[in-house]
């Protein structure tokens, strides 16, 4: 499914780790991945309240968590920094949706990152 939402065809989601060298492009090319199929998700489900968005985002959190065996095999990790951009990133993602008025915290709960 293609993503419609201009904001998020047009954003660039975690280029700050991008940016860092201690971590792997590869591994954050995944991550990026979780956050688009999250928007598509978003688009297919089209969730009426945040109740049913944090469905959604806190199932893309648990996908993090497994991405967390992946940074450490090349020898990085999700660290404190790491943390707060993704929770950014899920943040961006809801006020792109429209749910602005979104709990970071109840985003990304069940996250063990």
């Amino acid at each position: 499914m293609e993503i419609t939402n201009q904001q998020v065809t047009e954003h660039a989601f975690l280029r700050p780790m991008y940016a860092d060298a201690y971590f792997p492009d590869h591994v954050v090319d995944q991550g990026r991945e979780i956050l688009l199929r999250l928007c598509q998700r978003i688009e297919a489900a089209q969730p009426s309240d945040l109740e049913a968005l944090y469905v959604l985002t806190q199932a893309a959190a648990e996908e993090f968590n497994l991405l967390q065996a992946e940074f450490e095999a090349a020898g990085s990790e999700i660290e404190t920094v790491a943390r707060e951009w993704i929770a950014e990133e899920f943040w961006f993602v809801a006020s792109a949706y429209r749910f602005a008025a979104a709990d970071v915290e109840e985003l990304i709960s069940g996250r063990d990152w």
